[in-house]
């Protein structure tokens, strides 16, 4: 019997088994009986409910029964005492009837039970509930009868229906796992199967196992009998068998899938992710061709991504399953985890190949591209007309024509090693497998024709820039030199001007004797010299300039006038020059002559005129203006430098007229003292003269 049956009558606690024993052990079974009519068919419901729970060896020290009659009838009292022997087992010894206080006739009552003792099989007592404790101790009794025992009927069904239930699910569970173990090794299971529900227990072992060891609720005796321990054993025992089935089903099952996985993956590869890589071989014959084929090449690698994903997770479920596998299982695992890496593998190397390819032809095709932007840069600069103002502007311009070139021989330079180096990325991916034709396609070699035909396109580009280059090279070094040249030509026109301007105002003093003036006309020899090389170095340079202009075929150059100019300042120069040359050779005659004079004992008279003659003669030659060619006049330096040079001279006048005077006196003392008085009165008058003439001097 089952409590689910009669829950409703055992939620009426018509009798319960609290869990107290008597003083021989044996359990105490409780019937309170109500003022309410009680049904006998419930109470013997009950009863026997109850009394199926104990184990035998419980039931074996026997039972003491309490008929709990304070608020009932004396008859409902004795049919209840008459109905436990049928009810009740052999073993029940005492029933101990609870009276009330203010009790029936105790004579009736005591004589009936008395009289039916025999009959009955068990001792039947009256008893008021505070003497209950002469047969039962109180810890045994509950709070109704005064004792200390715990007793909650509703806990205590609650926990027999969980009881009940863990009962009938573990036997059920049971069965059908011996069934499905069973089932299993009689007959091998069928590899291309996976577990389905016909191989799953209707009760989940987990929670069945977890319910059985988790209730203790009253004594073994009643609840915890021996069976259910026995059961635990055996359903623990199946269902060890049954979770290792499940793993082996399951682990079949992973290889399963895991085989389905992995051939999915290397079928997609081979076929159409390698379909897609083979359809692009080309280049492309530009930059914007290049970046379209390496937006299709990066569409390509986002499809093969999704598939090497499913290759890493493959690889750690199978990597897994190796550690915990039987030998079998790993040599199959082994074999699928080799040849999914060896597609995956291949794969990958031929996705970084082309990737190697096509970013070596951007790069190709950018440095193409910069480098014919160079070429026509170049190209157009040479082209232009050459107009400068100046030999900075052409040297300016030639450093930028040789930076321009420089630049486009590395830009060609670098051409040649992005163009090896992408060929040599084609020459070196991967083959395919070796069914396949290891010969180059068409759009290999249709590539490879292209990256040369390029590099020698610029090549010759290059070298008819460099052909013209040196044509322009040539022409505007010679156009630096065109202006180097006039530029050198009015420096030296300058620098002959500034001779002469340096002859005409510093070149005035004619020495203070022989020997100084021959110094200085040495000086003015040296002079003329460096005004004739530079003379000379203005008329080469004009002749350069002339064949350089006829050269470059410039005929409206400024250079026409400096040749008129050097020339004019030449004659001017020379003019000037050979009058201070006869300047200075007429002033050493003088101071030779007239330090002979000097210097002489006896001199003639024939000497002294002569150098009186050369004096006046050199100081009317400096009162004279130089004529140039062009009618124009110059005086050499200041009136005071003319003077101061007059001076000079004149004193060496003074000096020979004094020299002539001392001859004569030396004459006239020799001849003795005639003609004193009139030789006195000759002296006397000279040298009024000879002070008119100084004074004259200061004068000017």
């Amino acid at each position: 019997m089952e409590a689910t049956t009669i829950l409703p009558i055992l939620k009426k606690k018509l009798a319960f088994l609290s869990g107290g024993k008597d003083r021989r052990s044996g359990l105490i079974l409780t019937i309170p009986l109500s003022s309410d009519q009680t049904s006998m068919e419930e109470l013997s419901a009950t009863l026997d409910y109850l009394l199926s729970i104990p184990s035998e060896k419980c039931k074996a020290r026997g039972f003491t029964v309490i008929v709990d009659g304070r608020k009932s009838q004396w008859n409902t009292v004795k049919t209840v005492v008459l109905m436990l022997q049928n009810v009740i087992p052999p073993e029940v010894s005492l029933v101990c009837v609870v009276k009330p206080d203010e009790f029936w006739d105790k004579k009736v009552t005591h004589f009936c039970f008395w009289k039916e003792k025999d009959r009955l099989g068990f001792e039947v007592i009256l008893v008021s509930a505070n003497k209950l404790t002469r047969y039962i101790e109180p810890c045994q009794l509950t709070d109704d009868f005064g004792g200390s025992l715990d007793y909650d009927h509703i806990d205590w069904l609650n926990k027999r229906l969980v009881f009940e239930k863990f009962t009938k699910e573990s036997t059920s569970l049971l069965d059908e796992l011996s069934i499905i173990n069973d089932a299993d090794k009689s007959s091998s299971v069928d590899k291309d199967k996976s577990a389905d529900c016909a191989l799953l227990p209707s009760f989940d072992p987990e929670t069945v196992l977890q319910t059985g060891p988790a209730w203790c609720p009253m004594e073994e005796e009643l609840l915890a009998q021996p069976q259910v321990m026995k059961l635990l054993d055996s359903l623990r025992e199946q269902y060890t068998r049954y979770q290792e089935l499940c793993r082996q089903r399951n682990k079949r099952t992973q290889l399963d899938e895991i085989h389905a996985k992995v051939m999915q993956v290397v079928t997609w590869l081979q076929g159409p992710g390698s379909e897609l890589l083979k359809t692009q071989q080309t280049i492309g014959d530009s930059m914007r061709s290049a970046q379209a084929l390496q937006q299709k090449h990066e569409e390509i690698e986002s499809q093969h991504s999704e598939w090497f994903a499913v290759y890493v997770e493959l690889n750690q479920q199978i990597a897994a399953l190796l550690s915990t596998g039987e030998e079998e299982e790993v040599a199959e695992l082994k074999a699928l985890q080799q040849q999914l890496s060896d597609v995956c593998y291949r794969q990958a190397a031929q996705l970084e190949s082309r990737q190697n390819v096509l970013q070596a032809a951007q790069g190709f095709h950018t440095t193409t591209q910069e480098l014919s932007q160079q070429l026509d840069g170049l190209l157009g600069m040479l082209c232009a007309d050459v107009a400068p103002a100046d030999g900075a502007s052409i040297q300016q311009n030639l450093k930028l024509l040789e930076e321009k070139l420089q630049t486009v021989e590395a830009g060609l330079a670098s051409l040649r090693q992005k163009g090896a180096l992408l060929l040599e990325q084609m020459c070196s991916q991967p083959s395919w497998p070796l069914e396949e034709t290891e010969s180059p396609t068409t759009e290999q070699q249709d590539s490879v024709q292209h990256i040369q035909s390029v590099m020698e396109d610029m090549q010759l580009r290059k070298q008819r820039c460099e052909d013209m280059v040196d044509v322009r090279r040539l022409k505007m070094l010679q156009m630096v030199q065109l202006f180097k040249c006039e530029e050198d030509a009015l420096q030296a026109v300058e620098w002959l001007g500034e001779l002469l301007d340096a002859l005409l105002k510093t070149h005035v003093r004619l020495g203070d004797d022989s020997q100084e003036t021959r110094t200085m006309l040495d000086k003015h020899r040296k002079f003329v010299d460096v005004a004739q090389s530079t003379y000379d170095y203005g008329r080469q340079l004009l002749q350069a300039t002339v064949v350089l202009c006829q050269s470059l075929r410039c005929t409206t150059r400024s250079s026409g006038d400096t040749l008129p100019r050097l020339n004019r300042v030449w004659k001017q120069f020379s003019v000037s020059a050979e009058e201070r040359q006869q300047r200075l050779e007429l002033a050493l005659n003088f101071h030779t002559a007239a330090e002979r004079v000097l210097q002489q004992e006896r001199v003639e008279a024939e000497s002294l005129d002569e150098v009186d003659s050369l004096g006046k003669t050199l100081l009317d030659r400096l009162t004279m203006p130089v004529i140039f060619p062009d009618g124009s006049e110059q005086f050499f330096g200041s009136p005071g430098d003319t003077a101061a040079a007059a001076e000079g001279v004149r004193e060496r006048l003074l000096l020979v007229e004094e020299r002539r005077l001392q001859l004569q006196e030396a004459r006239l003392h020799n001849d003795g003292d005639e003609g004193e008085e009139e030789v006195f009165l000759e002296l006397e008058e000279m040298f009024k003269v000879q002070k008119g003439i100084r004074n004259k001097f200061h004068s000017v």
